[in-house]
């Protein structure tokens, strides 16, 4: 790993990263932990601010311009920080079924999904992750892979409790 380009970035580039890896880090955890207790409710009161800090920076990130100092990965930041308002008002009025679907589409959109942008050639992160001879990318990818498994699990796991319950 040659975390060098990400040192010499610009502070918001440097913000951006470290929040997004530790919202990737919270977000993984509290896909696999109980709902509804004070330790997802804190986890997710963390993870909010921690993805609204991702949205908010991005737009201080001009590594790509289409329209100004925008790009369509700013896009992403307006839906994640829509996503976010519409999962915790959702979860405010009770609606834990819209909350969560929310919440993973967040989780998955404007996490997982903008954070793959950051890996193609040129930019810091593709720097970061793929300049030690792969080792990092195998990792990066067992991540991902772990990550859409849990997803897809707890998709299923879900599923069946619908199913038993509906018996």
């Amino acid at each position: 790993m040659d975390a060098t380009a990400l040192i010499e970035a610009t502070v918001f580039i440097q913000i951006h990263a470290a929040c997004a890896v530790l919202a990737l880090i919270i977000g993984t955890l509290s896909l696999f932990w109980e709902k509804g207790t004070p330790l997802h409710k804190a986890l997710g009161r963390i993870w909010i601010g921690l993805m609204l800090c991702v949205s908010a920076s991005s737009f201080f990130i001009s590594e790509i311009r289409v329209l100004g100092p925008y790009s369509p990965i700013h896009l992403l930041s307006l839906l994640t920080l829509f996503g976010l308002w519409g999962g915790w008002r959702a979860i405010r009025a009770g609606d834990v079924r819209t909350h969560r679907s929310t919440m993973i589409a967040v989780y998955g959109g404007g996490l997982i999904g903008a954070g793959l942008f950051t890996l193609l050639p040129g930019r810091i992160m593709h720097q970061v992750i793929f300049t030690d001879g792969g080792a990092m990318a195998v990792l990066f990818a067992i991540l991902v892979a772990g990550t859409l498994v849990a997803l897809h699990y707890q998709r299923r796991q879900r599923h069946a409790v619908r199913s038993r319950a509906a018996d």
